[in-house]
């Protein structure tokens, strides 16, 4: 069965760091772009990151810039996203996506993907 499996995420304090990850079961990620979404309560889908495949180019949303960084372990067939200095307002369900018809991650908010993740909560709370 083709899938993404998402772990991590939890309750941690503000100025905490998380790392979920984002496994490929039944293929192989390489050759796919795979981006982090997030969800916050009565807000829409927001673009957090992406890496796409191959040359391992990275983008990042600007509300994350320079605290979350995106990578790929190819032999673990897995994405991590190390999330770092959190903030109550990064408080959502992180979705981790893939998808193979793009060769960098120009515009990655708006890409069309193939396999979702099921999701994951991140509380950032005192």
């Amino acid at each position: 069965q083709q899938q993404l499996v998402q772990s991590g995420g939890g309750l941690v304090h503000p100025g905490g760091s998380l790392r979920l990850s984002c496994a490929a079961s039944g293929f192989s990620l390489d050759y796919f772009a795979v981006v982090w979404f997030r969800q916050a309560p009565g807000k829409g889908r927001e673009g957090v990151s992406c890496i796409s495949p191959l040359d391992g180019g990275t983008d990042y949303g600007d509300s994350v810039k320079g605290r979350f960084f995106i990578s790929r372990d190819t032999a673990e067939n897995t994405v991590y996203l190390q999330m770092r200095s959190l903030k109550p307002e990064d408080t959502a369900i992180y979705y981790c996506a893939a998808t193979q018809g793009y060769t960098d991650c120009a515009g990655y908010a708006s890409f069309i993907i193939d396999y979702w993740g099921r999701g994951t909560q991140v509380t950032v709370s005192s």
